[in-house]
């Protein structure tokens, strides 16, 4: 779905920006924030020497480098774009170098993890709020970030109890600034509305692919050449980055669990239904279904498009 940006900010919201982990969700941070003008220089770190080689082919920021204390010193935001499972190490290699009055965020699936992880070796001088951008596609690294990826997707903040209310607010102006609609929620509540919405059905396209792998009657052959529209888009979410979405689960377990067991539950409702023969019961359940669906795409969360209005470069091998 092709969205697009209002124009450039006539003066930087933070004269210097660091952005930390350079895949799909931090490139795209540096290319919407050179576009739209939100920092003056844009810094980055990455552990990986090929990231961090081919981000500079690129120009995808102004400097990189290997440590993260490398980077952070003098920018007013910095964000952590790395697993959650990395954060904690990170937070405490930046802590010494941070600017007084800086602000740390993240991008991270889970918060009550980060929080945990993170605030603890922050200084009293820094502030932290912690951000989920709810956008992504199944690609990663520095070549995979465009600038419209956080047009009209929700950005969700949650900072955590006694944050000071401006950096809260300069932090949700970035991401406007960035094209996305901000709330704020607590961290617990965050987890288990994005275990329904987007950590259990991850876990469910994970292992439909796996089920169909090892289906021995059905070659891996077969699977490939008849996939049908649904498994296609099973294979599509199951082909994300396995170190996030470890990390992930391992992070939410608890909400995840939760969701996980009430699904197993209307799952074996459904089975009855099936094996039952109940058509009514099948109707009613598809009828209310198809009727969320629609209704994401009145908000503008989705669209009607054919194969669901994908960029062309997020569709290409």
């Amino acid at each position: 779905m092709a969205e697009t940006l209002g124009p450039p900010l006539a003066h930087p919201l933070f004269p210097k920006i660091a952005i930390v982990g350079l895949g799909l969700i931090g490139a795209s941070l540096c290319r919407v924030a050179r576009q739209q003008g939100i920092a003056a220089t844009i810094v980055g770190a990455d552990a990986h020497a090929g990231v961090r080689r081919r981000a500079g082919e690129i120009a995808l920021v102004d400097h990189v480098a290997e440590r993260v204390e490398e980077v952070v010193a003098g920018a007013g935001l910095v964000i952590l774009c790395t697993p959650v499972g990395a954060m904690a190490g990170l937070a405490e290699h930046m802590a010494p170098h941070l600017d007084d009055g800086a602000i740390v965020s993240d991008v991270g699936s889970v918060k009550m993890a980060v929080v945990e992880a993170v605030a603890p070796h922050l200084p009293p001088h820094a502030h932290f709020v912690p951000a989920h951008p709810v956008a992504g596609t199944e690609y990663s690294g520095p070549d995979a970030g465009f600038a419209t990826l956080f047009a009209k997707r929700w950005a969700i903040l949650t900072p955590p109890p006694g944050t000071d209310p401006r950096a809260v607010e300069r932090t949700m102006r970035f991401w406007e600034a960035a094209g996305a609609m901000v709330e704020v929620m607590t961290p617990a509540h965050h987890d288990i509305v994005l275990a329904i919405t987007s950590h259990v059905p991850h876990l469910i396209a994970y292992n439909t692919v796996r089920t169909a792998s090892d289906l021995e009657r059905v070659t891996q052959a077969e699977v490939m050449k008849f996939s049908a529209g649904g498994f296609r888009d099973f294979t599509r979410i199951a082909a994300s980055d396995p170190t996030m979405w470890r990390d992930v689960f391992l992070n939410n377990r608890d909400a995840v669990l939760d969701v996980l067991g009430r699904f197993n539950e209307d799952l074996a409702s459904l089975a009855r239904m099936v094996r039952d023969g109940d058509g009514d019961g099948l109707h009613a359940l598809f009828t209310r279904t198809r009727a969320i669906r629609r209704g994401i795409i009145a908000q503008g969360q989705e669209t009607a498009e054919a194969d669901f209005g994908r960029r062309v470069s997020e569709l290409r091998a």
